[in-house]
């Protein structure tokens, strides 16, 4: 079966300045360098739904979310976090994103497809439950994992995060949730300063020094993800792809490379090969200079398609 490929215009709308780094033109960028990489021919592209209240739910309060809606303003912005704002068409993105990994999950489950790829924003995961901050408004991974196991039942479902920062958002919402595995690598004292105290037991955080480079975080992988989710047998694994670890992108600083993206999809694909029939859903978070966005990401969804 192809892998889905699941976005939609509304994603694009969304914008908080001109000189914001989480900008429409990172979609574009994704966008372009499939279509000419030649990987969206081999993929199933679908429109993200919006996510309804019900879905939301079962990751955030409904007070958090009829404040969000609330606050939605009929132009300009609204500051709603430091550096996170909205305009007036933020909330139909937020609902987009989140919309996206619930379709993505119902495919995936459904025998629709093997995989899934979420080319959406805003990003997710340093939402948390009563709380938007860091470009993020509704937490898009989490909505779909609990969408996993409150609908469709499952009872073991592994989270993946690589991103540069660490996904405080979905540790929030998922900590001590024992049906659900969050493994995540971050820099260490980044935004949002956190994952490094106090792991719940379905926790497995390593926090890098900068400059760590590709052998420090395969190896944190290595020894720390890979038997964690060997022992857990994951009926369902979500990523929350983040690719501001990248050399080239000035958000962070651990030197990942291409390869690296490549090396860590292909390790979780095996995984999900030996316990889920390669059940896998990826949504995008970060990842901010452009042309090492787009190469990343490509690399990442090839191995997703089984092309690599």
């Amino acid at each position: 079966m192809p892998t889905a490929y699941i976005t939609h215009a509304d994603c694009a709308r969304h914008e908080m300045g001109a000189d914001h780094p989480e900008a429409p033109e990172r979609l574009a960028s994704i966008h372009d360098h499939l279509l000419i990489k030649g990987l969206l021919d081999y993929m199933v592209a679908y429109d993200a739904p919006l996510a309804t209240q019900e879905q939301l739910g079962r990751a955030h309060s409904l007070r958090y979310v009829h404040e969000l809606i609330a606050a939605t303003p009929i132009e300009g912005h609204v500051q709603v976090d430091p550096d996170t704002c909205m305009n007036s068409h933020t909330l139909m993105a937020a609902l987009r994103a989140a919309g996206a990994a619930v379709l993505a999950t119902d495919l995936v489950l459904g025998g629709k497809a093997d995989a899934a790829f979420c080319c959406v924003r805003p990003p997710g995961h340093h939402a948390e439950r009563a709380a938007a901050m860091g470009f993020c408004f509704f937490n898009n991974v989490a909505v779909g994992i609990r969408h996993a196991l409150d609908v469709h039942g499952l009872q073991r479902v592994a989270l993946i995060d690589f991103d540069v920062h660490h996904g405080n958002g979905s540790e929030d919402i998922l900590r001590d949730d024992e049906r659900v595995l969050m493994c995540s690598t971050f820099e260490i004292g980044l935004y949002p300063f956190s994952g490094e105290d106090g792991d719940a037991p379905n926790m497995v955080n390593v926090g890098l020094p900068a400059r760590s480079g590709s052998d420090a975080f395969r190896a944190a992988v290595t020894s720390r993800w890979l038997p964690a989710l060997e022992a857990f047998g994951p009926e369902i694994v979500y990523i929350s792809a983040g690719f501001d670890g990248h050399r080239e992108d000035d958000m962070g600083n651990l030197g990942l490379v291409e390869a690296d993206y490549t090396w860590v999809t292909q390790r979780i694909m095996e995984i999900a090969r030996r316990h889920c029939r390669g059940r896998v859903i990826s949504c995008l978070e970060g990842g901010y200079a452009l042309s090492a966005l787009a190469r990343s990401t490509a690399a990442h969804v090839k191995v997703l398609m089984g092309a690599d």
